[in-house]
């Protein structure tokens, strides 16, 4: 009798404890999210009635409002770095996008439902959440702006408060947002990390559809583990909950049934940043086109899922972080760029609707469209695999002058470990020349990005200053350190400006003068004729250009004495 009145108290404490922490999205008609303060004064509520959860500043937008960071501990210990030995810790953005708010009220019901002891408290590990990412575009509210998307009713925008999208912005760092990220995800250090989105694109049947971070950045322990265990079982589970998924379906103008390449999230973007630092990422993508509420639903089971999982797992994903890192040692080989390999796939019985073509209102061309009353399942080409067009050797320390303090305040703020030089040294090192890049034509969050940067490495002897770094690659931050400081990297410093000054040429000659110069030159060194004429005959553009040849003259003179010109001044000690 008494066990019977027990559970019904418990059982009366929890509904009670439910209703009365009811989320604006669950108060609402499912169509409806949160707003910035609704969602601020729900979680510090839901943090003064219960133990369990801490709401912590954690960070600033570019507009100056704070970023929260909300925790759910059930353990007396509320040290991260004592935790953290015997228990794993799973990290969820949301809000990065605004206009795709789902994570948002998905997390508050979560959180809510930890709490009241809805979801059975985990034995194994904590869970942290930025409630609202981009808060500068959550305030900026509308209705209009995804005009492709199925609700909800208001909701926010996709640039920050200086425009930028966020999820390009996770390695070069220009926002306040990005670089509170990085620093919230130094503190966590997180074995799991979830960023909730929403999809463009296709229509199919699927509500949920994910990026599994790109496995070979992973590495090859953790990414066969994440593909083919962790993440299968999290979709098998959610298929059981009665989502089936599909990934991300990265295609463009075309239909999903002629197959489809998995998504490079490469470190511009979140998952992309937190693989470098050994972290299983997944950015859920449920299906715009679907009601908000259904979209919602899909997001909290997911990561639930996650927390099950999680739970069960968790030694063994601590134990192969540790383990992935042993692929990424000094004279090692390492994937620098890489390219979707055309002739392995797998194939999934993917269910869409049919795709068609009629004349378009508006011009009379063909269009495509989605015909809704024709569902079906094909068999359909996966391509996600992928192979590296170009390697370095992992050095064992990159030398860093301290004139590059901005590469400095990065490392710093990431994490990385640096030993400054106690006195002027001479060290033998591998130096690069940028023999090519491209850049493109036009602005790309704020920067003119440089690719198919090539370069041509040079061994000398360099004298280095007291207080220059040295960087040892034998750390955890092993895989950001080459993929910012190697200036091939897709996403490398390089190649996002930051050091465009080299790019530059200082000194000049004036040519009325120099042509003179050159003519000596040219008789009292064979060589350099003999070179010169030489140079002619391959280069039919130089032997009809005069100023061409000028140029040329001056560069392989003693007069061009551009050290500094194209010369990359971050350094390789092998």
């Amino acid at each position: 009798m008494k066990l019977k009145y027990l559970l019904l108290v418990l059982s009366s404490s929890l509904a009670f404890a439910q209703k009365t922490f009811q989320t604006p999205f669950e108060k609402g008609n499912g169509n409806q999210t949160v707003t910035y303060d609704e969602m601020n004064t729900y979680y510090q509520d839901l943090s003064k009635n219960f133990n369990t959860i801490q709401y912590l500043k954690k960070g600033e937008d570019d507009n100056g409002k704070p970023i929260y960071v909300v925790v759910y501990n059930p353990f007396p210990e509320k040290d991260l770095e004592k935790l953290r030995k015997d228990k794993a810790i799973l990290f969820v953005n949301n809000g990065i996008h605004p206009g795709e708010p789902d994570g948002i009220d998905a997390t508050m019901m979560l959180m809510r439902d930890l709490a009241t002891g809805k979801i059975k408290t985990p034995q194994n590990f904590i869970i942290a959440a930025i409630s609202a990412y981009n808060i500068s575009g959550m305030l900026n509210r509308g209705s209009h702006s995804r005009a492709n998307q199925n609700g909800p009713e208001q909701y926010g925008f996709r640039g920050n408060a200086r425009n930028y999208d966020l999820n390009r912005d996770f390695i070069k760092a220009d926002s306040k947002n990005a670089r509170s990220f990085q620093e919230i995800y130094q503190w966590l250090k997180p074995d799991v990390f979830i960023d909730n989105h929403v999809s463009n694109g296709a229509d199919y049947q699927y509500t949920f559809t994910y990026i599994s971070t790109f496995k070979e950045r992973l590495g090859n322990v953790l990414g066969a583990y994440f593909y083919n265990d962790y993440q299968a079982k999290n979709l098998d589970d959610m298929k059981k909950l009665g989502y089936e998924s599909t990934p991300y379906v990265n295609i463009h103008g075309d239909v999903p049934e002629v197959g489809f390449a998995s998504f490079e999230d490469s470190p511009r973007y979140s998952t992309g940043y937190t693989t470098l630092f050994n972290s299983l990422g997944t950015v859920p993508e449920t299906h715009m086109l679907k009601p908000y509420d259904k979209r919602v639903d899909a997001t909290y089971k997911y990561m639930l899922v996650n927390l099950q999982n999680l739970d069960k797992d968790y030694q063994k994903i601590k134990q192969l972080r540790i383990e992935n890192l042993k692929q990424y040692q000094p004279g090692k080989q390492y994937g620098i760029r890489w390219k979707i390999d055309s002739t392995k796939f797998s194939t999934m019985d993917f269910k869409g609707y049919e795709g068609k073509y009629k004349p378009s209102e508006i011009s009379g061309k063909p269009r495509l469209y989605y015909d809704r009353y024709k569902p079906f399942t094909k068999n359909i080409k996966l391509f996600n695999t992928a192979v590296p067009t170009g390697y370095i050797t992992i050095p064992t320390y990159y030398v860093i002058p301290q004139a590059q303090y901005r590469v400095i305040e990065e490392f710093k703020r990431n994490g990385i470990q640096m030993k400054p030089l106690q006195k002027d040294s001479a060290i033998a090192v591998e130096s690069y020349k940028i023999k090519d890049f491209k850049t493109v034509k036009n602005p790309y969050e704020g920067h003119y990005l440089h690719y198919e940067t090539t370069v041509e490495p040079l061994e000398k002897q360099y004298t280095f200053s007291k207080g220059d770094y040295l960087v040892s690659t034998h750390q955890p931050g092993v895989k950001y350190i080459i993929e910012t400081l190697e200036p091939e990297a897709l996403d490398s410093f390089f190649n996002w400006n930051f050091f465009d000054g080299i790019l530059a040429q200082k000194e000049y000659y004036s040519a009325y003068i120099f042509e003179d110069t050159a003519a000596d030159l040219l008789k009292k060194d064979k060589k350099l004729k003999e070179a010169f004429d030489k140079a002619k005959v391959s280069d039919k553009k130089l032997s009809e250009d005069g100023q061409m040849q000028l140029d040329w003259v001056y560069r392989h003179s003693p007069y061009f004495e551009e050290k500094t010109f194209r010369q990359y001044p971050i350094f390789r000690v092998l």
